[in-house]
């Protein structure tokens, strides 16, 4: 049996429940019933039950479904990455859908793949992805199989990029950071300068690290990642990435762009060799040699950009009034808790005579060097009285490049104006954010659980595409959503990943038999799967397994 819509001339078609059969050779049709005064509602439902929607569903009183496991994170998870292309470019083996799933849990869900493995049983692994049960030592094969395939897999998503923005980047960013351990058996861990800032990655206090570069396009598309061990100097690590965007990518003509300290005078002669350009900005240090040599003056930093040409060098200057005015006031305040430190080891040391002055004055002056005052200020003791001398000429110096800043380029001014040369060093501030997001608890790079090399590397490549898919969801949300700053409806991405956690199969159980189905996405769901441009999910009744 069937439903049929037949046209009524001018009046509204005629809705008619009828049978096919056989006569003969021939097939005739029969009309059982006329359903064109039952509500549209009441049609649909009988269309459903006669296409067997419902089959399975209990008959008898108390046989109501079970809440299954969550389907709306990863199937929104899984969209996204297909759209950046890292669904093909990893591929359909079982290992590849493996490596899938770590970058998809990277985003939901953080911690070691024991836990992974945990967390996959609450979702609908096997129906978004395709993957049956796994354990902890699958995910690791995953995690080797990615870093050996990772330029392959880069090259590939490299391609989507440029076919997405129609040509190859003329300009690309380039930063470096670290990322610590808790342990100590990691093959690439060392002991080295930690850029986030992080204590105790020296081998007094016993924290070792690896070195992360992060390749990017000029929007902030990450294009590649690199791990070196914890001890690797910033400028050694931009020839890989010269050999990343030349041999791996093709870009014969390129503008490589890396903060200070980042791009030095190995970096550059190496860039220059294989034919690049750069953009970098300069050390305190080194701004303070270009006014000493003259190259530079003091007179020409101002708000508004300036430039000095000397040979094939350009230098842009710019002061930053803001910034100025912070570092002021942040000098001041440290000045203010040094007055207070000293003033109340004073009234401790006076109100108990076992006290060991020499012993505060050893502490406060370790203070004021961790926190860059002891350029300009001197700390002394007389009898057991800790006295402050600040150097007024000293303190000028000190305060001399507050809000200062020099880029240095060798990209021609026909090609780049000065204030598109700061606009670009500027950009690397993308990268910075997006170090941020794959360090702290969105994604969760460190700590990091893993020992072998391989390990590590696939490790960090898996959140660098788990940070694709971050950044195109969180682009998806803003467009649908407005931010925090435009809108009260405004929705971050762990809010919608908790909206679409609520997204659950309902499991039916009659007969021996099990089935799931999906219940209709409520409106917060069906908005973010609409922002998301994503179609709404199959909610049609589907055979699981026999019991």
């Amino acid at each position: 049996m069937y439903i049929a819509s037949v046209p009524n001339r001018n009046s509204p078609p005629a809705i008619l429940l009828r049978a096919s059969y056989r006569d003969g050779k021939k097939i005739k049709t029969q009309t059982l019933a006329n359903l064109t005064h039952w509500s549209t509602a009441r049609v649909e439902a009988l269309r459903r039950c006669l296409r067997g929607d419902f089959d399975g569903l209990p008959t008898e009183e108390g046989e109501g479904p079970v809440s299954d496991r969550i389907f709306g994170v990863l199937f929104a998870l899984k969209a996204m990455a297909q759209r950046q292309g890292i669904v093909s470019a990893l591929g359909t083996t079982r290992l590849a859908k493996l490596a899938l799933f770590l970058v998809l849990a990277r985003v939901a869900h953080q911690g070691s793949r024991l836990s992974a493995v945990r967390w996959a049983n609450e979702q609908a692994v096997e129906e978004v992805l395709g993957l049956t049960s796994f354990n902890e030592d699958d995910l690791y094969g995953a995690l080797d199989d990615l870093a050996s395939r990772q330029e392959e897999i880069e090259k590939k998503l490299f391609r989507t990029y440029v076919k997405k923005t129609g040509q190859p980047p003329v300009l690309v960013l380039y930063d470096v950071t670290s990322s610590y351990f808790e342990g100590q058996k990691n093959e690439l861990a060392a002991y080295g300068y930690s850029r986030d800032g992080k204590k105790g990655c020296d081998p007094c206090e016993g924290k070792k690290q690896i070195v992360i570069g992060l390749l990017t396009a000029p929007d902030g598309e990450p294009l590649a990642v690199r791990v070196f061990e914890g001890n690797t100097a910033d400028p050694t690590t931009v020839a890989e990435q010269i050999q990343i965007v030349k041999t791996q990518f093709g870009i014969e003509e390129v503008v490589f762009v890396g903060d200070r300290g980042r791009v030095k005078s190995t970096g550059k002669t190496a860039l220059t060799a294989e034919g690049f350009r750069y953009i970098t900005a300069l050390t305190d240090a080194q701004v303070r040699t270009l006014l000493k040599r003259g190259i530079i003056q003091m007179g020409l930093f101002d708000e508004v950009v300036q430039e000095v040409v000397n040979g094939d060098r350009r230098f842009i200057l710019r002061r930053n009034e803001a910034v100025r005015h912070k570092e002021v006031n942040r000098r001041q305040d440290k000045l203010a808790q040094l007055d207070r430190h000293v003033a109340g080891r004073n009234a401790k040391v006076e109100g108990a005579k076992g006290a060991n002055p020499e012993a505060s004055l050893r502490k406060i002056t370790t203070w004021a060097k961790t926190h860059k005052l002891n350029g300009f200020v001197t700390l002394s003791i007389e009898g057991r009285v800790i006295h402050i001398e600040m150097d007024d000429e000293k303190r000028a110096d000190v305060a001399l490049l507050d809000g200062c800043y020099v880029v240095e380029t060798d990209v021609l001014k026909t090609q780049m104006d000065a204030q598109t040369v700061e606009a670009r060093y500027k950009d690397l501030q993308k990268v910075e954010r997006d170090f941020r997001t794959m360090k702290t608890s969105l994604l969760e790079t460190r700590p990091i659980f893993v020992r072998k090399e391989s390990r590590t590397r696939g490790h960090v490549f898996a959140a660098m595409l788990a940070l694709k898919v971050v950044r195109e969801m969180e682009g998806c949300l803003k467009q649908g959503f407005g931010t925090t700053e435009e809108s009260d409806q405004a929705l971050t991405l762990n809010d919608a990943l908790t909206a679409l956690s609520r997204l659950c199969f309902q499991r039916h159980e009659v007969g021996g038999e099990a089935f799931l189905q999906l219940p209709r996405p409520d409106k917060k769901q069906e908005a973010i799967f609409k922002a998301l441009g994503i179609p709404p999910p199959d909610i049609r009744l589907r055979r699981l397994a026999r019991m």
